[in-house]
């Protein structure tokens, strides 16, 4: 009897351990997105759920790349910026991280927080110029590794190119009022230059 006893609480130990290992490493998962974020999202946060332009007053979310804007009395969401925005400057422009769920349901309080970097001049480091290896796996990037295998190397203007093709577009054709697929709370807000998600 006591070696029936031994043997299933060994089990449960061993069970329990897998289930907290197994918890771990979900939760790691989740809560890492390097790859996801676009080439102009500013360095030093392993997830972001939004980022919040204050220029343009609009939204990024970065798990369906779409837009967020607010247009009628609605909150719209679009894959392409409006025409109006075409020109914008993602690069330059200073991006606040939020990682709250549905962070545009409490704009005024995040236009009245974040007005400070409405036209801040101070440049965030984004991604695309960044140096450090863990922003390989982000595509576009000059030292993109697909599969964690080093793709050929581009050329400085194949680089350049692909960023192009990265760089949001302007086209108010497709207006997807897409859904948050995903969209769940996974942190306080979090925002400025070199903080660490």
């Amino acid at each position: 009897m006591i070696i029936v006893m031994k043997r299933l609480l060994m089990m449960a130990v061993m069970l329990t351990m897998s289930i907290f290992s197994f918890s771990a490493k979900s939760q790691v998962s989740v809560n890492i997105n390097i790859g996801s974020q676009p080439l102009w999202g500013p360095v030093g946060y392993d997830h972001v759920d939004y980022y919040y332009l204050p220029d343009i007053d609009m939204y990024y979310y970065v798990p369906s790349a779409q837009y967020i804007y607010f247009n009628n009395g609605r909150w719209v969401w679009v894959k392409n910026l409006p025409v109006a925005y075409r020109n914008y400057d993602f690069y330059n422009a200073y991006k606040v991280v939020l990682n709250t769920p549905r962070p545009y349901l409490n704009h005024r309080q995040n236009v009245v927080q974040y007005a400070k970097f409405k036209n801040y001049k101070t440049k965030q480091v984004v991604i695309r110029d960044s140096r450090d290896s863990r922003y390989s796996v982000v595509r576009g990037h000059a030292n993109y590794k697909a599969n964690n295998v080093r793709a050929n190397q581009p050329s400085v203007g194949k680089g350049r190119e692909q960023q192009r093709r990265e760089a949001p577009r302007a086209n108010d054709k497709h207006n997807n009022r897409g859904n948050e697929r995903g969209d769940k709370g996974k942190g306080q807000p979090s925002h400025g230059n070199g903080h660490r998600g």
